[in-house]
């Protein structure tokens, strides 16, 4: 368990960066999951800028935690804030998606701080539990973290994983689920019936921790305080809005890959500009 250290008003300024700073990425690129990206935007950033032990300078740093965006397809808020944090020159996100680009449309370990290529829905939990027992194993204080999407939850192998975590009594390991309620195919209690989710991962071993996912202080204090019990793996059910941040995107599945129109996207960034001054450093 650790301590919040960055003010919420700090991070919801920081995700709005994060935000703004995907959208002309995708805009540029002419291509992205922008919904995905958007809905992810604040977890994302209460993860990377006030819960992971992480070292830009050092990204191989035995003793950092480890992060798996098993939602793929949302990497470009993933890019972004690695960018943001010094992983790698912010310019090449200029290059996303482009010809000969290791900024590729999901999670590339070739780039600094990536830990796995993801994509294939339903690998990162399970890669995250290998990486939580191994930790166990070798009596490291790292905690191994994965962020999935709900339309995920219908994969087997993230039950698979789900049943091996609390298995081993795996308390190093914190899951976040980023609940919107939509997927490329539309809603996803039409698509495949999911809940109810809490009492499903409970029913698996599981403490569950339901939480507001555009809530920073909310976000901060659930991360930084797993494992809400000793000996079982955390999982935080945060409840997101798709496309959030942009009033014409949220809640329309179409908007799960989808690229601006100019207008759309000038409106998009009028609709996330400073309120209230933008976060100075990280």
């Amino acid at each position: 368990m650790t301590t919040p250290s960055k003010d919420p008003a700090w991070l919801a300024a920081k995700a709005r960066q994060i935000r703004r700073d995907l959208l002309r990425m995708i805009y540029a690129a002419g291509t992205g999951h922008t919904g995905s990206s958007l809905s992810s935007a604040d977890i994302m950033t209460v993860l990377f800028y006030d819960v992971l032990r992480l070292d830009p300078t050092r990204p191989d740093w035995p003793d950092r935690d480890r992060f798996i965006l098993s939602k793929g397809h949302a990497v470009e808020g993933y890019y972004c804030i690695l960018a943001d944090l010094g992983f790698f020159p912010k310019e090449e996100l200029a290059t996303f998606s482009a010809f000969g680009s290791r900024l590729i449309g999901h999670p590339n370990n070739k780039v600094p701080g990536v830990e796995m290529n993801t994509g294939a829905l339903g690998h990162g939990l399970s890669v995250s539990v290998g990486m939580a027992l191994a930790a166990r194993k070798l009596n490291k204080t790292c905690r191994v973290f994965t962020l999935m999407g709900d339309g995920e939850q219908a994969e087997g192998s993230v039950w698979e994983a789900a049943m091996a975590g609390a298995h081993y009594g795996l308390d190093n390991l914190v899951a976040v689920l980023d609940r919107n309620r939509l997927q490329i195919s539309g809603c996803t209690e039409d698509v495949l019936r999911l809940d109810p989710l809490d009492e499903k991962w409970r029913s698996f071993g599981w403490s569950v921790v339901p939480v507001d996912g555009h809530d920073h202080a909310a976000l901060s204090r659930a991360l930084h305080a797993a494992p809400v019990q000793p000996g079982r793996p955390t999982l935080v059910l945060a409840s997101t809005v798709k496309g959030r941040g942009v009033a014409f995107m949220e809640h329309v599945a179409r908007w799960h890959h989808g690229v601006p129109t100019q207008t759309e996207f000038v409106q998009a960034l009028e609709g996330l500009q400073e309120k209230g001054g933008e976060p100075d450093g990280q």
